[in-house]
C-alpha cells in the first residue's frame, strides 16, 4: 500500500567538503560515522538522481559499518539515518514503504537514546513529527516544541528554523515567521550551507508575501 507524506530530512553539520566516496572511503583517518554523514551531505547536494543514489547508498554502507563498530555511537545512528532517510525520499516526497520509514526513525530514537541532547537528531525529530501524519508517528504540537529547543540551544541551526517558520506560517505568525526564515538564511549563507540557500530563500519570499497579504486584509 503507498502512503504519502512530506518527509523533510536534516542534517545539521559544519562546513560542507569535497571529498569524493573513494577518498572517503580510504581515508581510515576519518570516522566511519563522519564519512557517512559526509556521504548524505554531498548526495542532497547533487544534481542527478544518479550521483544522489551512489552517495546515500555508499553513505548507508558506511552507517552500517560505524554503527555494527560502535552500536552506543549517537553520531554514527544518526549517520545511517540520514542516508536512509534521503533514499527514502529520492524521487520526492512520497512514501512508499513503512518498513523504510520505521527503521529509519529507529536509527534517530536510537540516536536520542544514547546522547537525548544530540541537536541534529533533535531537530531532525522535530521537523519529522511536524510534517508527518499521526497514523505515521507524527505529533505537530511535540514537534514544535522540539524545533523552538533547537533554535534556542543552536545558533546556527538552519533547518530547525525553516521548519518552525512553516509551522509559525500555518500557525498565522506571518511576521514571526519572516523574522526566522531571514535568520535561517543569513546563517546559511554565512557558513555556506549551499543545500539550504535555496530553500531558505524560497520560504522567506512566501512568508514575506503572506504576510503583506494579511496586513492588506487587516488594513
Amino acid at each position: 500500500m503507498q502512503m504519502k507524506a512530506l518527509l523533510f530530512i536534516v542534517v545539521l553539520t559544519g562546513s560542507l567538503t569535497s571529498h569524493s566516496m573513494t577518498s572517503l572511503a580510504q581515508n581510515s583517518g576519518v570516522p566511519l560515522s563522519k564519512q557517512a554523514l559526509e556521504e548524505c551531505n554531498q548526495g542532497r547536494l547533487a544534481a542527478d538522481r544518479a550521483a544522489r543514489l551512489a552517495h546515500f547508498q555508499q553513505g548507508q554502507t558506511l552507517g552500517e559499518q560505524a554503527v555494527a563498530a560502535d552500536e552506543g555511537n549517537a553520531d554514527a545512528h544518526f549517520a545511517l539515518f540520514c542516508n536512509l532517510g534521503e533514499l527514502l525520499r529520492i524521487d520526492g516526497e512520497s512514501l512508499t514503504s513503512i518498513f523504510g520509514l520505521r527503521r529509519m526513525m529507529k536509527e534517530l530514537d536510537r540516536a536520542l537514546e544514547i546522547n537525548p541532547a544530540h541537536i541534529d537528531a533533535l531537530s531532525a525529530k522535530g521537523t519529522l513529527l511536524v510534517k508527518l501524519p499521526s497514523i505515521l508517528g507524527g505529533d505537530a504540537e511535540k514537534g514544535e516544541h522540539l524545533l523552538q529547543q533547537v533554535v534556542k540551544q543552536a545558533p546556527r541551526s538552519v533547518n530547525a528554523r525553516l521548519a518552525l517558520a512553516r509551522v509559525w506560517c500555518q500557525h498565522g505568525r506571518h511576521d514571526d515567521a519572516v523574522v526566522l526564515a531571514g535568520e535561517a538564511l543569513a546563517i546559511a549563507e554565512q557558513h555556506q550551507r549551499l543545500d539550504f540557500i535555496p530553500e531558505a530563500q524560497a520560504l522567506l519570499q512566501q512568508a514575506k508575501t503572506i504576510a503583506a497579504k494579511s496586513k492588506d486584509h487587516r488594513s
